[in-house]
């Protein structure tokens, strides 16, 4: 029996699994960081590290993805990922428990932990994306990425008040509890979400029997051959270094360039984030209900260009101080960042599926692995290079001006990138699904 499309109601199921993965990872490097600084008084470096090691095992979502296609079935990577994802998160509330009376035995056991939470996350990521790329209708891509994403900025917004809730008064006696509870309900919403969504195959595959073996070398040697998915990689890997280089610098400047206290720079993040939702939400709902106005390409395009202005405007409101309308930029600059992203995620479940020879796995986890390698290096950096800029210049406000101009032009090349690869075979018709859809109809008839 031929499998369909997914409708709404299925893509929505997909969309709390990625809920499920995103309430997990906010607990252990949000939560979880913060009470190893704060509580337990470690050196900031050392979370850190943590953090890093977990996007670093990244860099084996491409061989998650290939051992995927050789099966043809995602949903068992989704759950072993999501197990060992729910099963680290709790291992990291606990070896914050054991820190506090034995340092090094707590340090062990939070290398294992996040060493599973990493491993988790790019199983369980690669092979979600890759079940959304093969069943999801061409012209629900750009809605389902926006769904998608949604929930899973839901799912961070939801744990962090939860587990802010029920943390206090605190003790790493409650924060186990609390993990426990917000692992154990991720991994049964995972299970119930992706029951019955593979039982049957889809008609253009081969039983998995049937499928030539092919070592993962050799596919992701094929995959990086092809110039339009290389080129994509590429393009993910820079786009996201700028995106992610602005995380862990944008509250702090907002605190010595403007005198935010606290309270009020956490509710700048929020104004950035309601803008990443809008720009989600209009790039989704257009792409769907005029998918001729623009290609999933030109709306990335436009929020690379448009991310780049608005950091410009940054750049100035450093320049000029108290003075700066900086609500309304960094409105702004979430909005453009969200138009890109949802844009940049749509056109990637399109090249995933662009290659053929059951390469999906292997493509989803090679633009997988670029991503959360440019996360890690991303937010290191940008506080790398405010340091320095403020040793070289001796000045806060120069040296955050220079990381968001340095952010910028990263934009435009990312912009530049994305157009490069458009103009090579296979990413233009991918980038509008409805151009695609007619011309295989066309064909058929």
């Amino acid at each position: 029996m031929a499998a369909s499309h997914l409708g709404w109601l299925g893509i929505v199921r997909l969309g709390f699994v990625q809920a499920a993965l995103g309430a997990v990872v906010v607990l252990t490097t949000s939560t979880i960081n913060r009470v190893m600084i704060v509580e337990l008084m470690l050196p900031a470096m050392l979370p850190g590290l943590f953090v890093t090691w977990h996007y670093a095992l990244q860099v084996l979502r491409p061989s998650w993805g290939h051992r995927s296609d050789k099966g043809g079935r995602r949903t068992p990577w989704i759950l072993a990922g999501m197990a060992a994802l729910a099963l680290g998160g709790f291992g990291a509330a606990v070896s914050v428990h054991i820190m506090a009376s034995n340092m090094l035995a707590g340090m062990i056991a939070a290398a294992i932990s996040f060493t599973l939470i990493g491993g988790g996350v790019g199983a369980a990521g690669t092979n979600l994306l890759v079940l959304l790329a093969k069943r999801v209708a061409e012209t629900r891509r750009a809605a389902a990425a926006t769904i998608v994403w949604i929930m899973m900025i839901v799912g961070f917004i939801l744990t962090a008040a939860l587990a802010g809730q029920f943390l206090d008064p605190f003790s790493t006696e409650r924060l186990m509890a609390v993990a426990g509870v917000i692992c154990a309900v991720a991994f049964i919403m995972t299970l119930l979400a992706l029951w019955g969504v593979e039982r049957t195959v889809q008609p253009t595959e081969k039983p998995a029997a049937a499928r030539p073996h092919t070592p993962f070398r050799q596919a992701i040697a094929e995959v990086w051959a092809d110039a339009t998915a290389r080129g994509f990689a590429i393009f993910i890997f820079v786009s996201m270094l700028a995106y992610s280089a602005q995380d862990l610098i944008l509250e702090p400047f907002a605190g010595i360039v403007f005198g935010l206290t606290p309270g009020q720079s956490t509710s700048l993040s929020g104004i950035q984030n309601s803008g990443v939702l809008l720009g989600m939400v209009l790039v989704g709902g257009l792409s769907t209900l005029f998918p001729r106005l623009m290609s999933l390409r030109s709306w990335t395009v436009l929020g690379c260009v448009g991310s780049a202005l608005a950091l410009s405007g940054l750049v100035a409101a450093a320049q000029v101080g108290p003075g700066w309308p900086l609500n309304p930029s960094v409105f702004a600059l979430g909005f453009m960042n969200g138009v890109f992203a949802v844009a940049a995620i749509g056109s990637m479940f399109s090249m995933a599926n662009s290659g053929g020879q059951s390469r999906e796995g292997v493509r989803m986890g090679l633009f997988g692995a670029s991503q959360a390698i440019a996360f890690g290096i991303g937010g290191f950096a940008g506080t790398v290079l405010v340091d320095v800029t403020r040793l070289m210049l001796g000045s806060p406000v120069m040296a955050y001006a220079t990381v968001f101009a340095v952010e910028a032009v990263l934009f435009l090349a990312a912009a530049a990138l994305a157009a490069a690869v458009g103009r090579r075979e296979g990413f233009g018709d991918a980038a509008n699904p409805l151009i695609l859809a007619a011309r295989h109809q066309a064909s058929g008839s």
